[in-house]
């Protein structure tokens, strides 16, 4: 679900204002899918999955996700990261030397921390949808020992907050970073696209898919195949110059972790572009999970939210509208709007040093009021 901040993914923009405009017409099916399979094309060669930085190890074993374990004092409060589970991997968390959120969270005083890995899905897992993959996160909470700490990146803060209403005491804090919430408070590049586009033209990509959306057809979806220097650079908001042996390295790992892609079930897709774009239901209070429907007026844990003031993915009132959703009480909520990106809150090296270590303080409870950064 990334995407490098200074290119225009024009031929994005371009296969979707057709599709937009194709699903008016009676022949929008036909349409969709002759688009959709020149949008794709051929399915890229396979890649090694990227490798992580920081040394753990795997807790726990599931088939649609992997518990990563990055604890140094196992008696300390629990913290999980909820990392999405979108075109790209969780490795995002822990990409390179003073690039990894996981270490930046550890040397902040975060010392029993695990990662959400979520797996590539396979031709047996297409009917998996949203309620499984929230069982799934319940049992590696019920494995860690609840109360947790949760903090949910982007499409794994909506999984997240979903998560904390749905099992409220099993949440003692709760961090949201560039989470879509209420997908219509303020528009973004997937909002757009949601809500422009027939449901028609997601369910053909899925068929064509045979039940999943394959991570490696449709990369090129999200802007052009080769990323520019700069664009890595920016992101990283590195000092390191271009062509040095530091950048050289920081843009292998960059570009090894963007070129490896999960492939989706079709029905936590489909679910996941009706029920948060098209349906708004997360704000709506009308989104069902796991058997009940979701009262976000059941989170009361203390609450820090966090956007990029230039994110191009999901616009930062999507997520501050949270505030005014959850039953937390407004002097337990923390807010900060930083400079940069979407990618760059989880890399740039900026956040890195002077924002999340203040958020790991909140967390611990060694600063009562985390600072937020400045616009």
């Amino acid at each position: 679900m990334y995407e490098p901040t200074r290119y225009s993914p024009l031929g994005l923009a371009f296969l979707w204002q057709a599709l937009a405009a194709a699903s008016a017409s009676e022949i929008a099916a036909l349409a969709a899918k002759q688009l959709v399979s020149l949008a794709v094309g051929e399915e890229k060669s396979s890649r090694s999955e990227p490798q992580w930085f920081t040394p753990h190890r795997v807790a726990l074993r599931l088939k649609t996700v992997h518990l990563r374990e990055f604890t140094l004092d196992p008696q300390a409060q629990p913290v999980l990261l909820c990392a999405p589970f979108a075109l790209h991997g969780a490795a995002i968390c822990d990409l390179e030397k003073n690039h990894s959120l996981v270490a930046a969270l550890r040397a902040a005083g975060l010392n029993r921390l695990f990662v959400t890995d979520w797996r590539s899905a396979t031709p047996d897992m297409q009917s998996l949808g949203i309620d499984d993959y929230l069982a799934d996160l319940n049992v590696l909470i019920d494995d860690i020992g609840a109360p947790v700490d949760l903090i949910g990146l982007c499409q794994g803060g909506w999984m997240a907050l979903l998560y904390a209403a749905r099992f409220p005491k099993k949440v003692r804090k709760l961090v949201l970073a560039a989470a879509p919430i209420d997908t219509k408070a303020a528009a973004s590049a997937l909002s757009t696209l949601a809500e422009t586009s027939s449901l028609a033209v997601f369910h053909e990509l899925v068929r064509l898919g045979d039940g999943l959306v394959p991570g490696g057809k449709v990369l090129k979806f999200w802007g052009p195949e080769t990323i520019e220097q700069k664009d890595i650079r920016d992101i990283l908001e590195t000092d390191e110059h271009l062509g040095s042996a530091a950048f050289t390295d920081l843009e292998a790992a960059f570009r090894d972790w963007h070129a490896w892609t999960l492939d989706l079930p079709g029905v936590f897709f489909l679910e996941t572009v009706e029920k948060l774009y098209h349906d708004n239901a997360i704000a709506a209070g009308t989104f069902e999970a796991l058997g009940r429907r979701v009262d976000l007026a059941a989170v009361t844990a203390p609450l820090f939210l966090l956007s990029a003031h230039d994110d191009e993915l999901v616009a930062p009132a999507q997520l501050l509208a949270v505030e005014h959703l959850v039953g937390t009480a407004p002097s337990s909520i923390d807010k900060a709007i930083i400079p940069g990106s979407h990618v760059g809150i989880f890399v740039g090296k900026a956040a890195l040093q002077c924002v999340w270590p203040g958020i790991a303080h909140w967390l611990t409870g060694t600063r009562q009021r985390a600072t937020a950064a400045a616009e």
